[in-house]
């Protein structure tokens, strides 16, 4: 077998496609947020101490995955037309028969259906690698999985990884789900039925990684997803640094339908650092179940302790959103990062047929433009009430924006509802041009403003009635 030393001088870089170079060369003339004050606060917004694991943004190196085992030393062969699934999948199981180690793909396009990772196994892209998916749904195999908030039987993902612990995915190549021909067949079910659902359009995701725990991704490019780009379920200390997540918004007959970047389903300790997200959807999301009875799931629950630093996000439909398929989320972070043409920053959607508390999430240290800014709506799309006598009333609270700097069509984007509640909100330090100027310290209860300039007038403090 070549050593770990060839591997590294026979890789070289290849451009991303045209698209995709636009979002980087508009990532690289815009800076990234100001840099965090020296004494950033260590604590979570409801005073939790944040562990020195959330600090810890170093990469694994290629030498610390073990044994190395190049797609092409084990009959894979260059070759971007030809379909090498069973191939592909049998490097990957010999990785693991043998004690584990790392799937390495070099330079090269390979084309490919939907790959299983196994415990010990670990996937490494070299510079100029592409794993590219088959744009034909029957290599995805129908599973048990997770999608939507529900448990059901739908298509695999390209890369799966499930009851893996100390799962990586590491390199500056790409995984390219070709979404194309799955984007346009979905517009096309849509024109002929506009309430087509997300689940008949028949797609398959980019990266599903399930029951994992101690997991890193780094510095990949993950692209062209024809569903959700990543989906974890049920994982903990998951971190993802430096990746580049990109689906494209036009043109308007194949942009990629629910492209979400980062689907975090019952998860708790997420990590998402530097990473250079535009998708045409919601950025990071947060779930955890649906439905009048979700609460009583369980296989549904609550997502806790995600930080989101210091990332660039190019258009999206929310950079942080709670929802829709969700329940309980505490304790989640969005700071340090640049916005640019977002159509949302913060929104909670709030489904009316489902149980939700959202509570302690701050935003800080923001700037850029966006569309809205907070939006707190009831989300209607495909929800289905039931009649339950003991339905718990929906919440929202200990939700604060500070420190941000931001050009808004409209920055305060709330209705409120008598399907939940809000209340202890807070405003501090904000600087925003605001075309709305529909800001109102009074819709939301036990609302505090401290420093808070709207289209150039002081807006008066007020202090939290409890």
């Amino acid at each position: 077998m070549k050593s770990t030393t060839l591997l590294r001088t026979r890789f070289s870089f290849h451009g991303a496609v045209a698209s995709l170079a636009l979002f980087l060369l508009s990532t690289a003339v815009q800076p990234l947020a100001a840099r965090a004050p020296k004494a950033q606060p260590q604590r979570w917004p409801d005073g939790e101490a944040i562990s020195a694991w959330f600090a810890d943004t170093a990469r694994i190196g290629l030498d610390r995955l073990g044994k190395p085992f190049i797609l092409t030393d084990y009959g894979v062969k260059q070759d971007s037309t030809l379909l090498q699934t069973t191939a592909i999948q049998a490097v990957i199981d010999r990785c693991a028969a043998e004690g584990g180690g790392v799937v390495v793909v070099p330079r090269g396009t390979f084309l490919t259906g939907a790959l299983f990772f196994r415990q010990g196994t670990n996937l490494f892209l070299a510079e100029g690698a592409t794993l590219k998916g088959i744009d034909d749904i029957r290599h995805y195999p129908i599973r048990k999985t997770r999608m939507e908030g529900q448990t059901l039987n739908y298509f695999s993902a390209l890369i799966n990884a499930d009851s893996i612990n100390g799962f990586v995915i590491a390199g500056t190549g790409t995984i390219n789900g070709n979404g194309l021909r799955f984007w346009e067949e979905f517009w096309l079910r849509r024109k002929y039925n506009p309430q087509c659902t997300n689940l008949e359009a028949m797609r398959p995701r980019l990266v599903y990684i399930s029951n994992c725990r101690d997991v890193q991704v780094q510095d990949v490019h993950l692209i062209n997803s024809p569903f959700w780009t990543n989906h974890l379920y049920r994982c903990e200390r998951v971190k993802y640094l430096g990746c580049t997540i990109f689906a494209p918004r036009e043109p308007k007959e194949s942009k990629a339908p629910s492209s979400d970047a980062i689907d975090i389903d019952v998860c708790n300790d997420v990590l998402i650092h530097g990473c250079n997200i535009s998708v045409n959807d919601d950025a990071v999301v947060i779930k955890g179940g649906k439905g009048t009875w979700a609460d009583k799931d369980s296989d549904n629950g609550s997502t806790s302790r995600v930080l989101i630093d210091g990332c660039h996000y190019g258009f999206v439909h929310g950079c942080l959103t709670l929802g829709s398929e969700s329940l309980h989320d505490r304790n989640i972070i969005l700071r340090n990062c640049r916005v640019d043409g977002a159509d949302r920053v913060l929104w909670l959607k709030m489904r009316p047929d489902t149980p939700q508390h959202y509570e302690y999430v701050r935003v800080e240290n923001l700037t850029g433009t966006c569309g809205s800014f907070l939006v707190v709506r009831p989300w209607t799309q495909f929800y289905k009430p039931e009649q339950r006598d003991d339905m718990p009333l929906s919440r929202c609270n200990n939700i604060t924006l500070k420190q941000i700097s931001m050009q808004c069509r409209n920055f305060f984007d709330v209705k409120p509802s008598d399907k939940y509640t809000l209340d202890n909100f807070t405003f501090e330090d904000c600087n925003i041009t605001d075309k709305a100027g529909a800001f109102d310290a009074n819709v939301i209860p036990a609302t505090t403003v401290k420093r808070v300039v709207i289209n150039g007038q002081r807006i008066a403090d007020k202090k939290s009635k409890q």
